[in-house]
């Protein structure tokens, strides 16, 4: 008997995703984005953003569909991101996953977003096992997870005070005048800089904060130091070396986010480090993962580039987990969090 098809529908911000998975093979997966429209403007419109799912589902479900080779009526279940996220996109991707549950008659799943950055990497590559450290790193968290059970057993470590990677990232882009999204652009420029040429601080770092915060993240006083760093060469009359800031920069960052990822795994015998979330496609956090690991003795899983920015494969993947595990389908009432704790991966 082969494993049921499992929907899954993405809608947290900007990306409109649906994809489709049986058992741990995925199918399809199509994601449709309006960050163009919001370029303009420097950020996330969540107006904007609500208005393109409802332009966006229906073509890239029938996408989803025919690249699967499928028809509708084979969905088993729906599973659908319930947050984090804007209020307004969840609430466009909840309704769409309740109309298509309803007239199938199949059960309906509200899923985290934030966990299923880490079940994705189960579909793109091996199994991932049952118990292991996770890093998801993104424009909105920066969070060291304790997964049990990818479905039903999830603990928040840790987590960052202010900004998020991803977010500090876009933030010093727009310091230095780069285009929005920021991040890949710092990302790009780091890699021509030179890491020693400006020290930089690394957040959380005093003796009294590495016992207090030993899992948790700071990034606001880098990005301080940054914009401090900029003022003080334009002020002088100096050239800002925006690549050598950029390396600094995001040497500070990823150093602080891969130390206490590794330091997790030792702390809590896990062999498996996975790191998911759209900053997890950094070219430095990766470098850096992978050498760390290495040293430690860990398997190290981040998806491809493409599965770690928001997408209905990570969804479905997190759908399908829990029916594998037997969890009851979520009711039918259920609405968006924005603000979903990330040690709830169902809404029960």
């Amino acid at each position: 008997m082969s494993s049921p098809l499992i929907l899954g529908i993405e809608s947290t911000c900007d990306e409109t995703g649906v994809a489709l998975v049986r058992g741990e093979t995925l199918l399809s997966e199509v994601t449709a984005t309006s960050m163009e429209e919001h370029a303009r403007y420097g950020g996330i419109i969540p107006e904007i953003a609500s208005r393109a799912h409802l332009e966006s589902f229906l073509p890239t479900l029938d996408s989803a569909l025919e690249q699967a080779g499928v028809n509708l009526e084979e969905v088993d279940a729906v599973a659908v991101s319930a947050g984090p996220g804007l209020v307004g996109s969840l609430t466009v991707g909840i309704s769409a996953a309740k109309a298509l549950a309803a007239s199938l008659g199949v059960p309906v799943y509200g899923v985290n977003h934030v966990v299923g950055h880490l079940a994705v990497a189960g579909l793109v590559g091996e199994s991932l096992p049952q118990r292991f450290v996770g890093l998801v790193v993104s424009g909105g968290h920066s969070s060291l997870l304790s997964v049990r059970d990818l479905a039903a057993d999830v603990e928040e470590l840790g987590g960052t005070l202010d900004d998020a990677a991803g977010e500090a990232f876009d933030k010093v882009g727009r310091l230095l005048g780069l285009p929005y999204p920021g991040g890949p652009h710092v990302d790009r420029l780091a890699r021509e800089g030179d890491v020693t040429a400006v020290r930089f601080p690394r957040g959380l770092a005093a003796a009294k904060d590495r016992q207090r915060h030993r899992y948790d993240f700071s990034f606001s006083g880098l990005k301080t130091a940054v914009a401090r760093h900029v003022e003080s060469a334009q002020g002088s009359g100096e050239e800002v070396r925006r690549a050598d800031v950029c390396a600094a920069f995001s040497e500070a960052v990823n150093d602080s986010l891969t130390a206490k990822a590794v330091q997790a795994c030792l702390d809590y015998d896990c062999d498996t480090l996975v790191v998911g979330g759209g900053f997890s496609a950094n070219s430095r956090l990766r470098q850096l993962a992978a050498r760390r690991c290495e040293a430690a003795g860990l398997d190290l899983r981040i998806p491809p580039p493409r599965y770690c920015t928001d997408n209905g494969a990570q969804i479905a993947a997190l759908g399908a987990a829990a029916v594998r595990s037997g969890l009851p389908p979520s009711p039918m009432g259920f609405g968006p969090d924005s603000s979903m704790p990330l040690d709830v991966t169902v809404v029960r």
